[in-house]
């Protein structure tokens, strides 16, 4: 499907998911997804991964369409269900409980640049349990960098702009520094942890869109910014320079169609990468070439974001173009 097709169909997905008020239930969706797959669909997971099963199934009913993820060392997951606009907890049993629901914009959302309706994105966890997370609105009251601290109330700390889609979030601790991605606007902003007035870090042109969604993912690693560009396929990196300003970004990877968020291995800088719209997980190594190690057969729906604990690896779905199950995937990571 050419790319500007694949996006408008997205789209009108993602708008007609929100608005629908006849969602299946959970139960439905599970009994779907088996239907679907059929007795004579195998596991398409390759090596380095195995043992791959979905460990907890969402509800599009409430709009539970998981975007991004954050570990914590007591085996919990926190994780942002974007068209529900809440940050929930999934505890290691697999129960959810939802910590936070944003406010909706007075016109509903339907402003929110090229999605039309409004998001929390991407997640982070520093170390004392505080949750960083973003919320995209279309307004100037709501959109932003937002804070939730363990037992608080969700606090904007940071706007960002309304004209925008901050969608990737990443925290690099040694410098009490929060960088965001905005797919609409194509750059990466910085913000301190304390908050305050973002600056544009990188507007590099190939963080741009190409009509639909451009820099997405974001991660800090080894004195760099890593980051995806959904509608160009690419995996980037962007050297922090000395003084804290952005190098000139390097494409490491490319050919990666509808790459989302990714997580490294701890192989180097082997790294694996959601890909959305194919519904695949792609192992991209550290000399650009890929290969797809899980697939819709493993049960991924629109995979949105990935996160490494140890030797698991954890993939959320999001279902926003399947429409049928929203869920979380965890497999083994044989090192």
């Amino acid at each position: 499907m050419p790319e500007n097709s694949e996006g408008s169909m997205f789209k009108n997905r993602l708008s007609k998911n929100k608005m629908s008020k006849t969602a299946m239930s959970a139960a439905v969706l599970t009994a779907a997804v088996v239907a679907t797959a059929g007795p004579g669909v195998a596991s398409a997971v390759s090596a380095p991964l195995s043992c791959a099963r979905i460990a907890g199934h969402f509800d599009l009913a409430r709009h539970q369409t998981p975007e991004n993820i954050a570990l914590a060392p007591d085996g919990s997951a926190y994780v942002t269900f974007a068209a529900a606009r809440q940050v929930a907890r999934i505890d290691p049993t697999g129960a959810t409980r939802i910590l936070a629901t944003l406010p909706a914009p007075a016109d509903g959302g339907i402003h929110t640049p090229v999605l039309g309706f409004a998001l929390t994105t991407g997640i982070v966890r520093a170390h004392d349990g505080t949750l960083y997370f973003l919320y995209a609105t279309g307004t100037a009251d709501l959109t932003g960098l937002w804070r939730l601290r363990p037992g608080g109330e969700p606090q904007r700390i940071a706007a960002l702009p309304a004209a925008g889609l901050p969608n990737g979030l990443a925290l690099d601790p040694r410098t009490h520094t929060l960088y965001v991605t905005d797919s609409v606007l194509g750059t990466i902003s910085s913000v301190p942890t304390a908050g305050g007035t973002p600056r544009t870090w990188s507007n590099a042109p190939e963080l741009a869109s190409t009509g639909f969604l451009g820099a997405n993912g974001l991660k800090v690693r080894g004195g760099a910014l890593w980051a995806t560009n959904l509608d160009r396929g690419t995996l980037l990196r962007v050297p922090v320079l000395r003084g804290g300003n952005a190098g000139a970004a390097e494409t490491r990877a490319t050919g990666l169609a509808g790459i989302d968020g990714f997580a490294f291995t701890g192989q180097g800088d082997q790294i694996l990468a959601a890909l959305n719209g194919p519904s695949e997980v792609a192992l991209i190594q550290t000399d650009g070439t890929h290969s797809i190690v899980l697939t819709a057969a493993d049960g991924l729906q629109n995979p949105t974001s990935i996160a490494l604990r140890g030797d698991t690896a954890y993939v959320l779905s999001a279902a926003y173009v399947t429409a049928k199950d929203p869920n979380l995937l965890v497999a083994h990571v044989n090192k």
